[in-house]
């Protein structure tokens, strides 16, 4: 066993084939998930990141090799040096303006994409890690990375319902209808600490609107409070962020 990991290690047609395909595999099974979910960044993404990088440290490798060998005179009579963690150094920096593109900031005052932004970081350096052939690492970073997109929502979501601080989102007919509003989420044993209101009257946002910090005094799920604000008539929108 051991003589076969060591020889998959060895930069021959064997292991090229079997990085990049286990780039290509691994990539695209994360990628999968955030599909699933209408996520910036699908399995096609995910896979391409993991492939090209994995493809960097291949190239990296295969260029260290050459100029120690093959090209060894030429390389010593041009003075050419090279250091193979260059190019993992990019794919890391160079990762970023593409989860750049998939953060943005919702009219609701809410940040949009930073999983998927992580997820593509992550899967780049997961990448690095195939093509450097360390194998034993590229499986559980796999399996760990699935684990917090595919599962870590539902304990995560649980904690926030739980929580004694909430974010709410409300949208509602005129600025008139601010004070009632506010009555109601005290009425529910609730402090107010911050409001953040909006005129509103232009096309992206015709109604007024308000964001309120709100402190649970009591241990209330999240869901009730937001009920309880939906129930008046001037409210068209509601939730929490």
């Amino acid at each position: 066993m051991g003589d076969w990991i060591s020889y998959l290690r060895e930069l021959n047609v064997a292991s090229l084939i079997l990085r990049l395909t286990l780039a290509m595999l691994c990539g695209g099974l994360l990628g999968l998930e955030r599909g699933r979910k209408r996520r910036p960044a699908g399995s096609r993404t995910y896979m391409l990141v993991c492939l090209g990088a994995a493809l960097t440290m291949v190239l990296s490798q295969y260029e260290y090799v050459m100029l120690t060998t093959q090209w060894a005179d030429v390389s010593a009579e041009l003075g050419i040096r090279t250091d193979v963690s260059r190019f993992g150094a990019q794919v890391v920096n160079g990762i970023g303006f593409l989860g750049a593109g998939t953060i943005m900031i919702a009219g609701r005052q809410q940040i949009k994409g930073l999983t998927t932004a992580a997820g593509l970081w992550a899967s780049a350096c997961m990448g690095l890690a195939i093509g450097a052939g360390f194998y034993e690492s590229v499986l559980l970073c796999a399996v760990l990375i699935f684990f917090v997109m595919r599962f870590l929502p539902f304990i995560e979501n649980e904690l926030i319902e739980r929580a004694r601080y909430i974010n709410i989102y409300v949208e509602f007919c005129s600025l008139d209808n601010i004070g009632a509003i506010l009555n109601k989420v005290k009425e529910q044993g609730a402090q107010i600490c911050d409001v953040d209101i909006s005129r509103g009257g232009n096309e992206t946002a015709p109604n007024p609107s308000a964001v309120l910090s709100v402190r649970l005094e009591q241990k209330q799920l999240h869901t009730e409070v937001l009920a309880a604000i939906a129930e008046l008539d001037s409210v068209y929108t509601i939730n929490e962020f």
